[in-house]
């Protein structure tokens, strides 16, 4: 990501605070003072003006995400090729799964939850559309490196690290991207409860026509009630045949 050459600060404080709330679902004037580093006062400013137009909101002696930003985000996601393209195919897939279905894209180095459908066995999870989530933990994010270049997958680990979410999460680099080498050769990818325990997703991307990734699909479901069976041999083949619509609905409609 290119730094602005005249960063307004005031801008940035604001968006810091506001990443705060979001990373603690929720916060104090004390928490967010000492995590910006600027004085309570200061902190009060910042929340006054955002609460004042319904960017925050205050419960009790804490702040949340207020609902302005809805509209905002819904505004943003539609403008999104992607999203347009993928919406339907997603809905379809849930339907036909019966578990939860993400759709993901990356931005500046992780990955952002675009759009989720659930099926009627769909299981409940943190996600959320508008969520960020480290790429390198996820099918979803895999499957989007798996077809990136390797010194672009290189900067985003050097940036972003790969922190250890569960004791099955991939945190060793040549492992990794030995790993994206059988995602590439397969075209979809495998979590094994590397970011949450108990969940296994398969994903697959789409891809442009230069054949670099855009986005990924994934179903998501519990390790316990999904067999070897179906997680191995089904659903890849399911969730490919979704992930090559939609490709051909972005790169040629």
């Amino acid at each position: 990501m290119t730094e602005p050459k005249h960063p307004v600060r005031t801008v940035d404080r604001t968006i810091d605070v506001l990443e705060i709330i979001r990373e603690l679902d929720g916060a104090g004037v004390s928490e967010i003072a000492e995590r910006v580093d600027i004085g309570k006062s200061a902190v009060h400013n910042h929340l006054n003006t955002l609460a004042n137009r319904e960017y925050v909101l205050k419960e009790g002696d804490e702040y949340h995400i207020g609902l302005s930003f809805l509209g905002l985000g819904a505004y943003a996601r539609n403008r999104t090729d992607i999203y347009d393209a993928a919406r339907v195919e997603v809905d379809e897939l849930a339907d036909k799964t019966g578990e939860l279905v993400n759709l993901l894209v990356d931005r500046n180095g992780m990955g952002i939850y675009l759009y989720q459908a659930k099926g009627e066995q769909a299981v409940e999870l943190d996600t959320y559309e508008g969520k960020h989530v480290h790429l390198h933990c996820t099918a979803l994010g895999k499957a989007i490196l798996g077809f990136r270049p390797r010194e672009e997958v290189t900067e985003t680990l050097d940036e972003h690290g790969m922190p250890s979410m569960t004791e099955d999460t991939i945190t060793d680099r040549e492992t990794f991207f030995d790993e994206l080498d059988e995602v590439r050769k397969r075209k979809y990818a495998i979590d094994r409860e590397e970011r949450l325990t108990g969940l296994r997703c398969i994903a697959s991307p789409i891809t442009n026509d230069e054949d670099r990734s855009i986005a990924a699909i994934s179903v998501a479901c519990p390790a316990h009630r999904v067999d070897d069976e179906r997680f191995y041999e089904e659903l890849p083949d399911t969730v490919l045949g979704t992930a090559n619509v939609v490709e051909l609905q972005y790169n040629y409609s």
